[in-house]
């Protein structure tokens, strides 16, 4: 269900809220693409195993692509350094929702070890 909602919300950034903001077509396409690429690159960053899905990590990719990109040319005004950014703002996503999806799987309390679904 969030990845649903999630893809609806891309899906209006993408189509709807970009475009009136004047960000061309072909940006749009080459930010999926970066975003692909960083959100790879993000989870080889993150020390250790992350159990996330590649839907998720291509949308924190395509997040830190979007948001890097913005921050870097029009806030920061670092041009193609952006890049260093976008990459950093994935990685940060990732290990945020590395983190948060790994305290929903843990069954048990705080510091037992997890559990393989068997019972004695």
């Amino acid at each position: 269900m969030v990845i649903v909602v999630a893809l609806v919300i891309l899906v209006v950034a993408l189509f709807v809220a970009l475009p009136l903001i004047g960000m061309a077509a072909w940006a749009v396409i080459s930010a999926i693409v970066v975003g692909l690429v960083i959100g790879a690159v993000a989870r080889l960053i993150v020390p250790g195993r992350q159990q996330i899905g590649l839907v998720a990590t291509a949308l924190l990719g395509l997040l830190g692509s979007i948001v890097g990109g913005f921050l870097g040319y029009h806030v920061f005004a670092i041009g193609g350094f952006s890049i260093l950014l976008e990459i950093a703002i994935a990685v940060l996503g990732v290990a945020i929702y590395a983190r948060s999806a790994g305290r929903r799987r843990q069954v048990g309390p705080p510091g037992a070890p997890p559990s393989l679904g068997h019972s004695a």
